[in-house]
């Protein structure tokens, strides 16, 4: 999307598809996009044609929304969510990934970890102060612009069956919903778009905890 886009997308109102013969069960088309603006954020939260439905977009919007923020992520910013099935993660992941199969989520960050606060990981952090410098200024936008921090593709249907199967939790030994699965996995996507990995033992365990902090607060709100 072009800033010039970001500025028309900015004062037109979040107004999903409705009413039509393509409309889905929960009143929102299958495949459009629904806007869902959390301030600082947009979150362009999209279903592909035929996904089982788990939990409503706003709700994913509402986690992605809290890992933004425990991340440290920069606003006024977008960012993409994409509910789909293994067969496009499979796709995607040997595309991009040179792997076979499907996976549970993929994230494609536009920005490198620089761009955000540091945390912890093994061995000292190789961040160019130039970079990060630059990087500061590239969201400094005019009024009514916003930066797009990246895309995550979440599969449904794995969400699903390792709830299922009592594989959840990204360590794959947590027995639990279809709905605290896929809202997980949006979660951990997020953390990745902001810079996060589990490439080594000390990020990885920092990862998990933060994962879990997220997740129990978007809960706890719900429950409220």
């Amino acid at each position: 999307m072009t800033r010039i886009d970001e500025l028309v997308d900015a004062v037109q109102e979040s107004t999903p598809n409705v009413g039509d013969s393509s409309a889905g069960p929960h009143g929102v088309d299958e495949g459009a996009t629904t806007s869902i603006y959390l301030p600082p954020f947009r979150i362009d939260v999209t279903a592909r044609p035929g996904i089982p439905h788990v939990v409503s977009r706003h709700k994913v919007a509402i986690a992605v929304r809290a890992a933004l923020e425990a991340a440290g992520a920069p606003g006024p910013a977008s960012i993409g969510v994409v509910l789909s099935a293994d067969s496009e993660l499979a796709e995607l992941n040997g595309l991009h990934m040179g792997s076979s199969g499907a996976t549970d989520v993929l994230s494609f960050p536009f920005f490198p970890p620089e761009a955000f606060p540091e945390h912890d990981r093994a061995g000292e952090p190789q961040r160019d102060p130039w970079v990060a410098a630059a990087l500061k200024q590239a969201f400094a936008l005019p009024p009514g612009l916003r930066a797009h921090l990246g895309d995550i593709i979440v599969s449904v249907e794995r969400a699903i069956a390792q709830a299922d199967e009592g594989r959840g939790g990204q360590t794959g030994d947590v027995s639990w919903t279809a709905v605290e699965e896929l809202l997980l996995l949006s979660v951990h996507g997020t953390l990745h778009i902001c810079g996060w990995d589990h490439a080594d033992p000390v990020e990885e365990a920092g990862m998990r905890a933060l994962e879990r902090r997220v997740l129990a607060s978007v809960v706890d709100a719900a429950r409220g």
